[in-house]
């Protein structure tokens, strides 16, 4: 029985250091719900850069925050001619540093309703409290809530968001 306890342990120890050592890339991959967003980071030539160190925070749009953009922009966006643009819409989903939800709702209280976040193409996002939902809204008025948090990864933080922020 103590040489099963023990198997336990080690196995148990062994699957937490593998989860601890997805990256944000990985976690995404890992979902069903982000096979969009997977694809637009490949096409943007982003892998590399957010399975660096970091830390960075990603506020990841799910497949159906994609199929809400009007019909055929995805698939224009994914051509290697719009590299650059689609890569300025993914960046503007990213901040620098671990961001995690108390962080968030610790700004949005701090400036007295909304914290204003920089990301990583310089462009900002807002962030407010809409009910009991953090609600993320762009540079062109187009909003997303966040519905779910704390996707931590190796080298940083992911959220889950419902829509696609446009910069």
């Amino acid at each position: 029985m103590k040489k099963t306890s023990i198997l336990f342990a080690f196995l148990m120890s062994s699957l937490f250091a593998i989860a601890q050592q997805k990256d944000i890339v990985d976690i995404a991959i890992a979902s069903k719900d982000h096979t969009t967003l997977v694809a637009a980071v490949k096409a943007a030539d982003l892998v590399g850069t957010l399975k660096g160190a970091g830390p960075f925070t990603v506020f990841a749009p799910t497949n159906a925050a994609f199929d809400k953009l009007p019909a055929g922009t995805v698939a224009s966006l994914l051509k290697p001619e719009a590299k650059a643009t689609l890569s300025g819409i993914l960046t503007y989903h990213v901040v620098a540093g671990n961001v995690d939800a108390a962080a968030v709702l610790k700004a949005i209280k701090a400036g007295k309703g909304k914290a204003v976040f920089t990301t990583v193409n310089g462009a900002t996002l807002t962030a407010t409290l809409k009910g009991k939902n953090v609600v993320l809204t762009d540079a062109k008025g187009g909003q997303a809530i966040v519905i779910a948090t704390d996707l931590v990864g190796s080298n940083g933080m992911v959220h889950v968001i419902d829509a696609v922020l446009i910069p």
